[in-house]
């Protein structure tokens, strides 16, 4: 039995931070009912075309999920969601800030429907009717969560601020959407009883934000944005090699800074130099230090720089593209990658992160939009002629 075989989650949702949260939940074989607007469905299925005409962002947080179309603006879309609300175990919704509240959907509303239901509402600066702050009702996206949190301030290089190139804020506040779902299930066993969760992008990043938060708590200046290298540590960052390729490397102690001399830079002398003698020293004249390092590296292809590393147990990784991924040579040897079923065909995905045999986990299709509105439905009790009738006044 998958662990959350027997649990239904119906989702409000759009874009990325719920998608996300929910696919987990699915992926785990929770039964994820995903509400989409007639004719229109989740904004993401636009984002872009790249997977053979489908949007990338859509593929990859919605696989194993049911679409059902309801317009939840029409009394009879709203009849329909509650009857679905009656039986779920779990509501999950990132709307515009109180749409949910609006269509009477909020906790306090659905608590009275089904009083073991768990809502967890997904918002960019949180949503709290006690305490809102003057931010509740303001729009969040991903950029400008990465930019509210400090994410910016500290990423990219001493003249510009850089974003993160993936979603970043979203994805944080999915995981933890996530986590929050699993412990009030676990919770509910032992107290029979629903509750509310409250994820803030602004806060999950924040969260994410711990050691350069911490690094200023008195007023201290901020880690300097150094690219792609370590702010604080060095050398830890990435080093062209003689073939004009690249390798990221790590120094996290002294042991390991003597071991990098020795046996990569062939230096062991260095190892004492009065500029480079701990990493204060090492941070403090990166440039001089970064020069000695490219100058023997530049003799050196990417590979025999890699096997000295290796030799000297020093951390490293090659500075991958894209394509380098999906062929990563560790990712097929653990088999990670698994087809999914789409709307245009099959397309790679990767298997749930910790999960291994097949039993303990669900990879199903990725669904049209409204794909599965009329089995739904038919559950609930509504015969062909309803349906269509449904359909006719565009409210499915």
């Amino acid at each position: 039995m998958r662990p959350l075989e027997d649990i239904t989650v119906i989702t409000l949702e759009h874009a990325i931070a719920a998608p996300f949260c929910t696919r987990q939940l699915a992926d785990l074989g929770a039964r994820v009912i995903k509400i989409e607007r007639p004719n229109v469905g989740d904004f993401a299925r636009k984002y872009d075309e790249r997977v053979d005409g489908m949007s990338s962002h859509f593929i990859w947080t919605n696989r194993s999920k049911e679409s059902l179309t309801l317009d939840l603006k029409a009394e009879f879309g709203q009849s329909i969601l509650e009857q679905l609300i009656k039986k779920a175990d779990i509501l999950v919704q990132n709307l515009a800030p109180g749409a949910a509240s609006r269509l009477g959907f909020s906790y306090d509303d659905l608590v009275k429907i089904n009083p073991k239901i768990i809502v967890c509402d997904i918002s960019g600066y949180g949503d709290d009717l006690e305490n809102p702050g003057s931010y509740r009702d303001k729009k969040a996206y991903d950029l400008l969560i990465q930019s509210e949190s400090g994410f910016l301030s500290i990423t990219g290089t001493q003249n510009d601020y850089v974003k993160a190139g993936c979603s970043i804020a979203d994805i944080a506040a999915g995981m933890y959407a996530y986590s929050n779902i699993l412990a009030a299930l676990i919770e509910r066993g032992k107290t029979g009883k629903g509750k509310r969760i409250d994820v803030s992008m602004l806060e999950s990043m924040t969260e994410w934000m711990g050691y350069p938060l911490y690094y200023t708590l008195r007023g201290e200046s901020a880690p300097p944005r150094t690219g792609s290298s370590h702010a604080t540590i060095y050398p830890y960052g990435p080093f062209p090699t003689g073939d004009n390729k690249k390798v990221m490397l790590g120094i996290q102690n002294e042991r390991e800074w003597k071991a990098f001399c020795e046996i990569v830079l062939d230096q062991a002398d260095l190892a004492q130099h009065a500029d480079f003698i701990n990493n204060t020293q090492r941070s403090k004249n990166r440039d001089a230090l970064r020069k000695i390092i490219i100058d023997t590296f530049n003799g050196l292809t990417q590979t025999e720089v890699i096997a000295r590393l290796d030799k000297a147990k020093i951390a490293n990784a090659s500075v991958n593209e894209m394509t380098d991924v999906w062929n990563h040579p560790q990712l097929q040897a653990r088999q990670r990658w698994v087809d999914v079923d789409t709307p245009i065909g099959k397309v790679p995905t990767l298997k749930p992160v910790g999960l291994k045999d097949s039993n303990d986990f669900v990879i199903n299709p990725v669904p049209s939009l409204g794909q599965h509105s009329e089995k739904i439905l038919k559950e609930l009790g509504y015969n062909k002629e309803e349906i269509k009738g449904l359909s006719e006044q565009s409210i499915i």
